[in-house]
């Protein structure tokens, strides 16, 4: 389940952000090879208070985190491809943007009890998988397991 979260100091109307989110979206399903409908998600936290290199202007950093299909050669594709369209729809130049990779390994199983649990309250699963992803873990559940679709 490739997640990217990208903050940026620059502000971030709702139309740049949606061309953003699927421009981002296509780069990381075709690049990691999962499909985008079903597995990618992208989040654009804009205005955010960033200094980078001892100035405050346009910058971005990003975390991009997949268990699986992420290597040297697909990170470096990705930074090149987020950079451009940081470049092209934030005037963000390439030198002031990084972002961090995970390859993510599977260490947590959900049970059917867990997985009953949480799907009586919604908002749990946002906490746990917060809580996993910042304990360095990846949580492996997916909503369309109700639809009999396995993740």
């Amino acid at each position: 389940m490739p997640t990217l979260n990208l903050f940026t100091n620059v502000p971030v109307d709702g139309v740049v952000a949606s061309d953003i989110l699927k421009d981002a979206t296509k780069a990381i399903a075709k690049t990691i090879g999962k499909p985008e409908s079903v597995y990618v998600m992208v989040l654009i936290n804009g205005g955010v208070p960033i200094a980078f290199a001892g100035t405050e202007e346009a910058a971005a950093y990003g975390e991009l985190i997949s268990i699986g299909g992420l290597n040297p050669s697909v990170n470096a594709k990705l930074s090149s491809i987020i950079a451009e369209i940081l470049q092209t729809k934030l005037s963000i130049d390439s030198s002031r943007f990084y972002i961090k990779f995970y390859d993510a390994q599977v260490t947590y199983l959900l049970t059917p009890l867990s997985l009953s649990a949480i799907r009586s309250c919604p908002s749990c699963y946002w906490e746990i998988l917060l809580e996993l992803q910042s304990l360095g873990s990846a949580l492996v559940f997916s909503l369309a397991d109700n639809a009999g679709r396995s993740p």
